[in-house]
């Protein structure tokens, strides 16, 4: 649902946390609901088949580009900054129509767990469901490698249902669905990262990710430019200079370093000015593979490029060769998130203030390096580009004000000499306006280039508003009036928040590490899962029975994490990387892994149990905005606080059972 809802609503591939927050709200309300209605599972797929529907007519339906009423966050193409009130409330009643429509699909999913958990002694019950999970992820995961599309994703997570309930609706459903993703296809190609849809603008080859566009595929080579008309010819001719604007600055011709290279129009470009050896990174091989087979220059066919499918700060951690005499960053912006966790984009981490000294290090002593950008949200844009590099370099970068897809370029020259304006006669050049005293530069732990400063988060604030009442109102629905607080439980809620904003923590810091591709987020998920899995059967086999040295050891083990510096980490070997990185993080995930399993085994209601931890990742999952504000380590220090306040409770609750019982703490 969040790869499929991401490429055909546009905006919701900026929003694949809340997708998330609304499978785990749905879940856990039909966990908690399934033991009382288990007949609620066999509207899954009919479910399914409502919201497939209005997801593969999005287009006719006319909200593929619905605008996100916010400008507080710039998404490209999916934001209004001036929008009426009415406008306003139809576009907040359409999103969270679709939110509440995907949350229904988990409440009758989830319903079928809280009517089989109880069947099974509880922690048993509960290894069989993380086996699935962990099932579940292998699944996707080689559904992802092989580049399947969503007839193919639809078909295996809603196949098992039809044994759950054996009821021709829900065959129709999921033949529905099934048939429904097969035509939203419409000869698109989905790689690990994107939708992707080609089409043109004249003769001109355009590419297009998960519904709006990403870049062209440009024929500037003097013959293309030759046969066309004046004015083309001089639009062509500008187009040129400005790809080649960051290979013409030096006399050093050696070594070349395209990041976000794509179709390949800025590795041409250092191809044509004669550069030996281009390395050309991309984090999405299918783009790649797309330039080198339609690009009509042909530049991934030259001897001396050498194509890489990397993230682009992986990259610059994990290089070791010679130093480059240019260093280019393409038009790099993503369109997608990099997790379904997090708030974070692929390229979030590529233009911190770490990222781009880690590109700066490998710049040789003559070289330069240049960062083009979109700004046409405003100055305020340029002003953090221009000091967070300045923050990363030292130097003050020239500001080239070229204006291709409302670009600048940002050049900075290693060496002491004057840079030689190579442009001067043909872009103006432009300054910051704002002190860096009044601008707040990007980091490893703020990342968040897109966050505009001064605004409000009005439509952020009301979703999140919404979602929040929505589970305070369906939540004593879901448990009944009467046993709503006999079953749920409040320790187990906060455990699940707590777990959410780690397990983000986990996914953004080691991305961080080992860089934000798909891959890296498979193995990250599919460990936590191994974790959490071994956990519970150490609980299962030792059954521990004290809380409170467990939960001593997890508040320390939080603590050491706030703690750690990963931007010190990179500077290990890959090997050491991962350990040290991979053992902060499933520690305390471990440990919690264990309080929650000897709370599930305690519990008098253990479904019940289970569907206020997932619950409480709703709660986490909204918490996680907060690192928007506070930044990104700010969520460990909040995941310590419920840690901690539900240890308190725990021990009032032994207390008040050791009046009658010896239950120990």
């Amino acid at each position: 649902m969040i790869r499929w809802a991401s490429t055909q609503i546009r905006v919701f591939a900026y929003f694949n946390n809340l997708i998330l927050i609304g499978c785990f709200l749905g879940m856990g309300l039909g966990v908690a609901l399934g033991k009382r209605r288990p007949g609620l599972v066999n509207f899954t797929l009919p479910a399914l088949a409502l919201v497939s529907a209005v997801l593969a007519f999005s287009e006719s339906l006319g909200i593929v580009h619905l605008r996100f009423p916010d400008g507080a966050v710039l998404l490209w193409g999916g934001v209004s900054d001036s929008i009426s009130t009415l406008q306003f409330i139809g576009n907040i009643s359409i999103f969270f129509g679709i939110f509440l429509g995907i949350v229904s699909v988990f409440l009758f999913a989830g319903a079928a767990v809280g009517r089989l958990f109880p069947m099974l002694p509880t922690l048993r019950a509960y290894s069989f469901d993380l086996v699935g999970s962990l099932l579940g992820v292998i699944a996707f995961t080689a559904l992802t490698f092989l580049d399947a599309s969503p007839p193919f994703w639809i078909l295996i997570g809603g196949a098992p249902f039809l044994f759950l309930s054996r009821k021709w609706t829900s065959v129709a459903g999921l033949v529905l669905a099934i048939a429904l993703g097969l035509y939203s296809v419409q000869g698109a190609v989905f790689s690990p990262y994107n939708r992707i849809d080609l089409g043109h603008e004249g003769s001109t080859l355009v590419v297009k990710v998960n519904r709006d566009f990403h870049q062209y595929m440009h024929d500037l080579g003097d013959t293309a430019i030759d046969e066309e008309s004046s004015s083309e010819e001089r639009r062509l001719g500008y187009l040129r200079e400005v790809y080649g604007l960051p290979f013409g600055l030096g006399d050093q011709k050696g070594r070349a370093l395209v990041v976000g290279a794509g179709t390949g129009n800025d590795v041409q470009a250092a191809v044509r000015n004669g550069f030996e050896t281009v390395l050309s990174v991309d984090i999405d091989g299918r783009i790649i593979d797309i330039g080198t087979q339609l690009h009509p220059e042909k530049p991934y066919s030259s001897s001396g490029v050498v194509p890489v499918v990397n993230d682009a700060r992986a990259f610059f951690e994990q290089y070791k060769g010679d130093p480059l005499d240019v260093v280019c960053y393409g038009l790099l912006d993503s369109h997608a998130m990099f997790s379904s966790l997090s708030s974070l984009r692929l390229d979030n981490y590529v233009y911190t203030e770490q990222g781009i000294r880690a590109a700066w290090e490998h710049v040789a002593e003559e070289g330069f390096l240049t960062i083009s950008f979109s700004v046409y949200a405003g100055q305020w844009l340029i002003d953090r580009l221009f000091w967070t590099i300045t923050r990363a370099t030292g130097v003050q970068p020239v500001i080239v004000e070229h204006g291709m897809l409302y670009g600048v370029t940002f050049v900075c020259v290693k060496s002491s000499d004057p840079l030689t304006r190579a442009w001067s006669t043909s872009f103006p050049e432009g300054s910051p306006q704002s002190p860096l005293e009044d601008v707040r530069t990007t980091s490893d732990d703020w990342p968040f280039l897109y966050v505009r400063p001064g605004v409000f988060p009005t439509g952020y604030v009301i979703i999140l508003a919404l979602v929040l009442l929505t589970a305070v109102v369906a939540t004593p629905l879901a448990f009944g009036p009467k046993t709503m607080w006999a079953e749920f439980d409040p320790v187990l809620f906060l455990m699940g928040a707590a777990f959410m904003l780690l397990e983000t923590r986990g996914v953004t810091t080691l991305s961080l590490l080992f860089g934000s591709t798909w891959m890296v987020n498979a193995s990250v998920f599919a460990g936590i899962l191994v974790v959490v899995l071994l956990a519970n059967l150490l609980t299962q086999h030792f059954r521990f029975e004290r809380f409170l040295p467990w939960g001593l050891l997890l508040l320390l083990s939080v603590l050491a994490l706030a703690h750690l510096d990963y931007g010190q980490l990179n500077q290990l070997t890959l090997g050491l990387r991962g350990l040290i990185g991979g053992l902060s993080h499933a520690i305390p995930i471990g440990i919690a892994g264990v309080l929650v399993s000897m709370m599930l085994v305690r519990s008098r209601a253990p479904a019940a149990a289970l569907g206020s931890n997932l619950l409480g990742a709703v709660f986490g999952g909204c918490l996680e905005y907060c690192s928007m504000l506070f930044g990104l380590r700010a969520l460990v220090y909040l995941a310590a606080a419920l840690y901690l306040i539900a240890l308190v409770l725990l021990s009032l609750r032994a207390n008040s059972h050791s009046k009658t019982t010896t239950s120990p703490i």
